[in-house]
């Protein structure tokens, strides 16, 4: 599917898209999503983000449901997965082309996403080879999907061999915990073996690609894995 020639987030300021994006995400990755949890992930003030909701609500992005959990519209949807795949993209260009180091990509997005445009886009999207993910694996909308077999890394058994599937953008969001990851090899792709996953102190110990790598469930579950048959 190729970007659409005129995106809905035309009209939108960067503040809207950067609150359409991270919709995107937690939608995408199963969360029920009301304005306290948008305020943690944003980082601002409740009533920031009760301001800016209904905004988007008079404009038609969102709406609410039963139990006051934010909604996309069709138009938000549309709008929200234009900004993400700009994002993917912009990460993309800069690891790919620039070659900035993985963990950093991420934050630098931010800057050339709100800027591109649809002719841009589409320009850097066959240069970049018609990517299917963002470099740490997450679906571009339009372009990929999730894998239907994938779980959060914290659900993993002792003596599993997995695959990474891909890092979520709440993962993305700490620099220090990206370049941890790069640093030890867990990145999309990377085949692992579950050492250890004991309940009683929440911890994975996975062996990896350079080597035995501790995780506490609370990074682990930011993680996307899938299982494969030992070779």
């Amino acid at each position: 599917m190729r970007p659409r020639p005129a995106g809905d987030t035309k009209g939108t300021t960067s503040v809207v898209e950067d609150y359409l994006q991270v919709l995107h995400y937690l939608t995408r990755d199963g969360y029920m999503v009301i304005a306290a949890r948008l305020a943690e992930r944003l980082n601002v003030s409740p009533p920031t983000v009760t301001a800016t909701l209904q905004r988007m609500e008079r404009d038609g992005l969102i709406t609410h449901g039963p139990r006051k959990e934010i909604l996309f519209t069709a138009d938000g949807k549309q709008a929200a997965e234009d900004i993400v795949r700009r994002h993917a993209l912009a990460e993309r260009l800069l690891t790919d082309l620039l070659k900035m180091p993985w963990h950093e990509s991420h934050e630098e997005a931010h800057g050339v996403e709100h800027v591109m445009t649809p002719n841009i886009e589409a320009r850097l999207l066959e240069a970049l080879g018609n990517p299917t993910t963002c470099p740490h694996g997450n679906p571009i909308p339009g372009l990929g999907s999730l894998a239907p077999d994938e779980f959060p890394l914290d659900e993993a058994h002792s003596g599993d061999e997995l695959l990474i599937q891909r890092i979520t953008e709440e993962a993305e969001e700490d620099p220090r915990l990206m370049r941890f990851l790069q640093d030890h090899g867990i990145a999309p792709g990377a085949h692992v073996s579950v050492r250890e996953a004991t309940h009683f102190n929440a911890t994975v110990v996975l062996e990896g690609p350079q080597g035995p790598v501790s995780l506490g469930f609370g990074v682990a579950a930011k993680l996307r894995a899938r299982r494969v048959q030992a070779a």
